[in-house]
């Protein structure tokens, strides 16, 4: 069963906003979750920031919604996520499937009272299975990326920006999460970025979370590319 986890580029809309809502009661909370029929095969649907899109960055309830999906029967699961360029040649408007990750604050874990290590990774195989099909539908897709995650709600200052770039190729609050809870459940998990401004200081333009919603709403590329996933995936 494959899993969609969807961020500020389905404030606006979703494609997926026709399917069966479900509520899954998990002991870390209740997830509203739209389920789909495709081929037989149910496709399991979260928007990150609530059903009624209200719910900020620093308040998502990652433990439940990883957990929802896992109690769904999920194996993998593609998480989607708004993003700031931290480099000039990655421009506004392109895609990046990062293959590795920086967070080094308030990580989450499901082990709070066992001593238990994991490796957190993004999945290869999935990672490689989402460029193939954006490159089938002719959708240019930047193949490496390096995603830092801070914590929201606001924005980065330049001075952390200015810091964090010689690390990594672009910037969100929400992947790293995500990433480290669904390896701690044994899921596969990997990320498409849609990159809807340059981060903050790259580019002499003010940054307003306003414009980085209207950016993120208005793609085309991603919803035609997520509906070819699950038809492959699925």
């Amino acid at each position: 069963m494959l899993g969609i986890i969807g961020g500020t580029n389905f404030l606006a809309k979703s494609p997926f906003e026709h399917a069966e809502e479900r509520e899954i009661e998990t002991k870390y909370g209740v997830v509203p979750v739209l389920l789909f029929k495709f081929n037989r095969k149910e496709v399991a649907f979260i928007q990150r920031h609530g059903k009624h899109q209200n719910i900020p960055p620093h308040r998502v309830n990652h433990h439940a919604n990883i957990a929802a999906l896992k109690q769904l029967g999920v194996e993998k699961v593609i998480g989607v996520t708004s993003v700031g360029s931290l480099k000039i040649e990655i421009k506004p408007g392109c895609i990046v499937i990062p293959h590795d990750f920086i967070s080094l604050c308030n990580i989450p874990t499901y082990y709070d009272d066992e001593l238990v290590h994991i490796t957190p990774k993004l999945d290869e195989e999935l990672r490689q299975e989402i460029i193939k099909v954006a490159r089938d539908l002719g959708i240019n897709v930047v193949e490496r990326g390096i995603y830092f995650q801070t914590q929201g709600p606001r924005l980065e200052t330049k001075a952390e920006i200015a810091m964090i770039r010689q690390f990594a190729d672009v910037v969100g609050m929400n992947m790293a999460s995500e990433a480290t809870l669904a390896c701690e459940l044994h899921l596969k998990y990997a990320n498409i970025s849609t990159v809807d401004n340059y981060a903050h200081g790259i580019v002499d333009t003010e940054l307003k979370y306003e414009d980085i919603v209207r950016a993120a709403s208005q793609r085309e590329d991603l919803p035609k590319l997520l509906l070819k996933l699950v038809e492959v995936l699925a």
